[in-house]
């Protein structure tokens, strides 16, 4: 069905008529001019990230469905890198002539599996029309105690820096997509040339699945969060991992003003992400560090709770924070030292 045959509220109606509200502090959704939101007792936090086509994502590769899922997560994310419990969510597509209705029911079907994953309430949005591809703009809110919000700007000399998961199978992950891609195209060149039809294409992802899930599969940390609850601990600074561990250790460092020291050997780094950085004749800590969209957690704690880190699942210690004089370190595997820098995924410096 052409979207224009529903037309922009038509469409809303549509993908939410069947979306029911599971926090009590939504007042009122989707269905008027604003939704209605109430926190008497608690702070309000709220994150925004846009994807653009053909610069966060691919639609050669990428279904609509895993597009949503990922949206919503990446937003979810940041929520819980405060240390909240995200509840409502916001949407806003600008969509080409070129999706379908259900196209679209594709994306929100993604986005509310992800939603509901974490009990978030879709509240609203906005749809218009786009001449230059798929863009996507997600909002969500969240509520945390006010003593309970860990910034990026808390770290302390000594504390222990901790990420959860595993590095660089996300980048791993669209590294394994491109070069798919890139022999994909090349058959079709070749077959324009020759006048000869496109023979059958089958990607070569066998032994790869992980990585493929990383990529295509976000996930939020919310089950990390919450286990360092149980835990009793209280992180002294928090963020996620979405433009790579170098880029969001040296930001948790410059608001914090210290420095760091991290052990190439303490990497929590997945066997297919090594193996597949050794196909592609890559540096397997680089990707690690570098990488991007893990969408893991980064954090750092009191050297007092070392022991309660330690009996944590998944969550791995790779360093500790440091006088800020003393630099940003990484030491080798055969303990040479090297200034970590920040060479993580620049948005606006992609072309």
């Amino acid at each position: 069905m052409e979207i224009a045959k529903l037309g922009e509220f038509g469409l809303i109606d549509h993908l939410t008529q069947d979306i029911k509200p599971k926090n009590t502090s939504t007042k009122y959704g989707v269905g008027d001019d604003c939704a209605v939101l109430h926190y008497p007792d608690t702070e309000v936090l709220v994150s925004t990230d846009m994807l653009m086509e053909g610069v966060h994502f691919d639609l050669t590769y990428t279904d609509l469905k895993h597009l949503g899922y990922k949206s919503a997560m990446v937003n979810i994310s940041d929520i819980f890198a405060m240390n909240g419990t995200p509840r409502q969510l916001t949407v806003s597509m600008a969509i080409s002539k070129r999706f379908s209705v259900e196209d679209i029911e594709q994306f929100y079907s993604g986005l509310r599996l992800a939603c509901d994953k974490w009990g978030v309430d879709i509240v609203g949005g906005d749809t218009t029309s786009s001449f230059t591809g798929l863009a996507i703009s997600i909002t969500c809110i969240g509520e945390a105690k006010k003593e309970d919000i860990v910034y990026r700007n808390g770290a302390k000399e000594t504390d222990l820096i901790c990420v959860s998961g595993d590095l660089g199978a996300a980048y791993m992950g669209l590294q394994l997509l491109e070069r798919e891609k890139a022999v994909y195209y090349q058959m079709v060149d070749d077959a324009k040339k020759s006048g000869k039809p496109v023979p059958d294409f089958s990607p070569d992802f066998a032994g790869k699945e992980y990585l493929l899930q990383r990529q295509l599969n976000a996930e939020a940390r919310g089950d990390i969060i919450n286990k360092v609850r149980e835990a009793g601990i209280h992180p002294t600074s928090m963020m996620d991992i979405s433009d790579g561990l170098s880029s969001e250790l040296m930001h948790i460092c410059k608001q914090s003003g210290v420095g760091c020291r991290i052990f190439e050997k303490q990497l929590p780094i997945d066997y297919q992400t090594a193996v597949m950085a050794e196909e592609l004749n890559m540096n397997v800590t680089t990707c690690a560090l570098n990488g991007g969209e893990d969408y893991e957690l980064l954090f750092t704690v009191p050297i007092g709770d070392h022991e309660k880190i330690q009996q944590i699942d998944d969550v791995h210690l790779i360093g500790h924070i440091t006088k800020a004089s003393l630099g940003h370190v990484l030491v080798t595997r055969d303990n040479q030292e090297f200034e970590l820098k920040a060479q993580g995924w620049n948005h606006l410096g992609h072309e």
